[in-house]
């Protein structure tokens, strides 16, 4: 299994010192974590995006161009480019740069985001989205695979021999496909035949379980080989201790700082508790030994191979704790028991 670090750059006092970060410490600690994820092992790192506060990352390219200017071998992420509202001609030209900065360490992972601010915002509604999604996707990869390309459609101006420069540095830069909460995702992604990234985050795991069924039988349905389907999972939270009990005393104040977010009531979390949370969803909190074997019985169910955590929302001393603790702890285990995944990108 490969494991990716991840961040949507929230920047919110934390929830046990109180201590305030201003913009710049958290740009820093990003890419702090992004050095610190490499050296401990970890495959790749990757960024969100989202427009309004308290979230910074309304830019991961520039931000993942900074990482990559200061790591040299991990893979670096977008989880996930919000492409159902950008321009398919300005992410073309900024991601091949980015891909050549990187030196060609560059996975994008499209979706249509997870905050209904961003619509208004770039002039579509929420109804439009998935259409939105679909139309952009093709223009890119045109634009990313052909050159003089000529095309027309309804979410941005006509096209006329149009060629994008830089081309990427890679020959086909690695895309997956985000999945949280409709089959239009799934749909689109078993199309292309490329991989999935089922979010995993905020519900139990029957909902995101039949999200990946679907793109399984959908990937037979488009003449795709099942078989050798790839698929990412998240985890929601991570919090390591040496008990169950540690973990979850130690964890509780970021969980209620976090249920009073905007962002914990639009994803409608069925959970009624920090307890039910890690009986019933896919939240990584408690023992290295619970955590492991939670991993696997979610792999068993999902069949992936590339899993995302986050420490987002911790003080920085409890993100290195962490990260060390999972890199000595949890991912040797996962390294041994789930194999690679076929698909390079990650």
């Amino acid at each position: 299994m490969k494991v990716a670090l991840f961040s949507l750059m929230m920047n919110v006092p934390n929830a046990v010192t109180g201590e305030a970060w201003t913009a710049q410490q958290k740009f820093q600690n990003v890419i702090d974590q992004a050095i610190l994820a490499e050296k401990l092992g970890f495959d790749a790192y990757g960024i969100g995006e989202r427009h309004g506060e308290p979230f910074l990352s309304s830019s991961p390219p520039l931000v993942l161009t900074a990482i990559a200017a200061q790591t040299t071998r991990i893979r670096l992420l977008t989880t996930v480019t919000v492409l159902s509202v950008l321009d398919p001609v300005r992410v073309a030209e900024d991601y091949a740069t980015l891909d050549h900065l990187s030196g060609g360490r560059l996975t994008m992972i499209i979706g249509k985001g997870n905050d209904p601010r961003h619509y208004s915002l770039f002039g579509i509604t929420e109804e439009e989205q998935w259409e939105s999604l679909a139309e952009r996707y093709g223009l890119l990869k045109r634009l990313w695979t052909e050159e003089k390309v000529t095309w027309s459609g309804r979410y941005r101006p006509p096209l006329q021999e149009v060629t994008t420069f830089p081309r990427p540095h890679q020959s086909e830069i690695p895309v997956w496909h985000g999945s949280a909460s409709s089959t239009l995702s799934t749909e689109l992604a078993a199309r292309y035949g490329e991989p999935i990234f089922s979010s995993n985050s905020f519900h139990p795991f029957e909902k995101y379980k039949a999200l990946i069924d679907h793109y399984r039988e959908r990937l037979v349905y488009y003449g795709h080989d099942p078989h050798k389907a790839v698929v990412g999972a998240g985890s929601g939270s991570l919090y390591l201790a040496d008990t169950a009990e540690e973990a979850l005393r130690r964890f509780r104040p970021y969980y209620e700082a976090f249920s009073g977010t905007e962002a914990a009531k639009h994803n409608q979390s069925p959970f009624t508790s920090l307890k039910d949370m890690v009986e019933r969803g896919p939240a990584l909190i408690g023992s290295a030994e619970q955590i492991i074997v939670k991993i696997l019985k979610y792999h068993e169910a999902f069949g992936h191979t590339v899993l995302g955590i986050s420490v987002d929302g911790l003080s920085e001393a409890e993100q290195r704790e962490q990260l060390h603790r999972f890199a000595e702890e949890v991912l040797p285990v996962l390294k041994r028991e789930i194999p690679n995944p076929l698909y390079r990108g990650i």
